[in-house]
């Protein structure tokens, strides 16, 4: 019995003699070897970040004129730990700040507010930082505003005021730069979760579109950081680190501001020329290029004035910008809109025959209209030109021609029943031109147009064959009309195929074939040079605040024009008799420079908003001077009718500012700028 007794407290002893060294040996590892880590973390928890942006690097053009700028403002913030010790939470502070500030009282509680404490839908200006840095509720507070603020603590406890950088969009010359700059903006929750890793602090102001967006890492700078140590009940009781803000790098562009001034008005002049000749003119876009894609200047019509977001827009604003209505300022006809490229089209058709042995030296056809299959096929205005030569079929801009031609070739390839491996003529040398790729211009958004090829048409089939096969259950009341009825059921029976009409369009640059303007200026820049494509760039080089070179982006060759140089050759004539003796005869009659290029007038399947039918896309693609060129200009006016009358008439008028002419001054007597400029800081504030 003893000896169980003793055996029983000996397995106890050890027992808890076990345990105790278990916990000994946590304990240990919890506060020794694992002690930092728990420490850190108990420090996170305790800690709170401070964070001051740093100052934006600046903007600037090819000259060295500040694009994008930051001026001086005065700040006026609030001081949630001081605030929410008052026995309203500071809501009668605040609005008496408002008054004074001649601001919506509500608007200055909301903007004083963390996101996190306000319901989803009420979250429009919250503030997204934390509690214990200034909430900004102004920056562009008077000083006769500050000093009534701030000479009574008493009356406005917990609200201060400090000079701030803002940043801004000077226009020296003019210019407005909307969808070349872009615009900055807070940091959202979205931005904070990005999937490249990108680190944002909650109060930074960040690139969101435009120049400002792509190169941002570069403009931003480093943010300095205060991290304070707080107890239980929130109170400070010291500071753990204190970093410097480090100022952004400065960004030069290829653009000369004062061209991109001249670009934006003959822009919009020419759409209000388009309206002024009985047309809607509702949007336009325009480029000038150097020969290796530098963007020397680059416009979109409508636009808007990018200083509205100095202290965030109102929703009426952010409304106009998106809205239909208001012809969707936002959207940068340049790289983002499609359209339907028409005559300057067939510089690629004209490619593409002579791939397809079809002699530049013989004379074709030029009828008033083609028949295929059961449809006609109208040249332009109906009217005939007998037997032409092809650079006279260029120059009037016969389309007939062309039917037949892609008629031909598309008989030649199996018509409805292709061969394994169809030539594809036109398609292929499109691809060549780039058509359907991006530019892969510094911009963000751009759109890659479309090449409706054999495997768009597969592709575009599989999408739609459902809505088509089921068109009358399917389609509005408005649209069961017997033509569209028919065309329905057309599509569900081969509209995966490539069909004579799909071909026959496709080669005077209608039907489904889109492109951009940017897409159009890099085309014929190609041609222009010798045949390289290059990828357009807007940035020059990156530049630290002392001016030190820190990078300089170089023109890239993206390929080559898939065409002999006898055929570049062709074109580069061609061009030039469309200006000489063809379509763009008149628009440039009397311009000393001489100008190489190519009209389009295309026309636009579908209804306006008010129901109206629309209008053709005014289309001109040049270079000049035609034997040794130096820059290419582009212009689209949607809606704006004749490519001579409209467009052309616009790129006349920016090549008089580009050369000097009809009494102008030439901007570039000695060509565009070859030297990096020195930027002087023109900065309000300090960081």
């Amino acid at each position: 019995m003893r000896d169980r007794s003793a055996l029983a407290i000996v397995v106890a002893q050890v027992f808890v003699a076990s345990l105790m060294l278990a916990l000994f040996g946590r304990l240990f590892y919890l506060q020794i070897a694992d002690g930092p880590r728990y420490q850190q973390a108990a420090l996170d928890i305790q800690s709170r970040d401070i964070v001051t942006p740093a100052l934006r690097g600046l903007i600037v053009d090819s000259e060295g004129e500040p694009l994008a700028a930051n001026k001086a403002g005065l700040m006026v913030t609030a001081d949630r730990s001081i605030l929410d010790r008052e026995k309203d939470k500071g809501r009668s502070v605040l609005y008496r700040v408002a008054q004074v500030l001649e601001l919506n009282p509500n608007d200055v509680y909301v903007r004083t507010r963390l996101c996190g404490e306000l319901p989803k839908e009420e979250q429009n200006g919250c503030w997204n930082g934390n509690r214990y840095q200034p909430i900004p509720i102004t920056k562009d507070a008077t000083e006769a505003q500050v000093l009534r603020l701030l000479e009574r603590s008493d009356v406005f406890p917990g609200i201060n005021a400090e000079p701030v950088s803002i940043r801004n969009y000077p226009s020296i010359s003019g210019e407005r730069g909307t969808h070349v700059l872009g615009y900055v903006g807070p940091v959202t929750e979205a931005d904070l979760n990005n999937e490249e890793g990108k680190r944002f602090y909650r109060n930074e102001l960040i690139g969101k579109a435009g120049i400002e967006y792509v190169y941002d890492q570069a403009l931003r700078g480093t943010p300095g950081v205060k991290t304070v140590i707080v107890n239980y009940k929130e109170s400070v009781t010291r500071e753990s680190r204190n970093i410097a803000p480090i100022p952004g790098n400065h960004l030069v562009l290829n653009v000369n501001a004062k061209l991109q001034a001249v670009v934006e008005r003959e822009l919009r002049d020419s759409v209000l020329r388009a309206r002024a000749s009985g047309y809607r003119g509702d949007a336009g876009a325009a480029i000038v290029t150097d020969l290796e894609g530098r963007v020397l200047a680059m416009a979109s019509y409508p636009d808007y004035d990018l200083n509205i977001w100095e202290n965030g827009i109102t929703v009426r604003q952010a409304r106009e910008l998106y809205s239909q209505a208001s012809g969707v300022p936002a959207l940068s006809r340049v790289i983002q809109g499609v359209f339907a490229p028409a005559s300057t089209f067939k510089v690629v058709s004209l490619s593409a025959a002579v791939e397809a042995n079809y002699s530049l030296k013989a004379s074709y056809d030029c009828p008033a209209t083609v028949q295929i299959g059961d449809r006609e096929f109208k040249n332009f205005d109906s009217k005939p030109a007998g037997k032409i030569s092809m650079t006279t079929a260029m120059a009037i801009s016969c389309d007939s021609i062309w039917y037949q031609i892609a008629y031909d070739e598309w008989v030649r390839d199996g018509g409805l029943k292709p061969k394994e491996n169809p030539n594809d003529y036109f398609f292929k040398t499109a691809a060549g031109f780039g058509v359907g790729k991006k530019t892969g211009i510094d911009l963000p958004s751009e759109q890659r147009g479309r090449l409706p090829n054999r495997d768009w048409k597969l592709s575009w089939y599989e999408n739609n064959k459902d809505f088509y096969c089921n068109y009358r259950e399917r389609a509005k009341k408005s649209q069961l009309t017997p033509y569209l009825i028919e065309i329905a059921r057309e599509n569900c029976l081969d509209g995966d195929k490539v069909r004579a009409g799909d071909m026959v369009n496709f080669s005077i640059g209608q039907g489904d074939v889109l492109m951009t303007p940017m897409q159009m200026a890099v085309m014929y820049g190609a041609i222009a040079n010798g045949g390289k494509l290059f990828q357009p760039t807007v940035a020059r080089a990156i530049v630290s605040p002392t001016n030190k070179v820190i990078e300089e982006f170089q023109p890239k060759v993206t390929g080559e024009l898939p065409v002999k140089r006898s055929t570049l050759k062709f074109l580069q004539n061609s061009l030039r008799a469309v200006v000489t003796s063809g379509t763009a005869r008149g628009a440039f009659a009397g311009l000393r420079t001489e100008v190489s290029g190519k009209t389009g007038t295309g026309q636009v399947f579908g209804l306006n908003l008010d129901g109206s039918t629309k209008d053709d896309t005014s289309w001109f693609a040049s270079y000049a001077p035609a034997k040794k060129p130096q820059f290419v200009v582009v212009m689209m006016v949607s809606q704006g009718g004749f490519g001579a009358s409209t467009s052309g008439l616009g790129v006349r008028r920016i090549y008089e500012d580009i050369f000097g002419e009809n009494g102008k001054e030439a901007l570039f007597p000695n060509g565009p700028a070859k030297r990096i400029p020195s930027i002087k800081s023109t900065s309000g504030v300090r960081s």
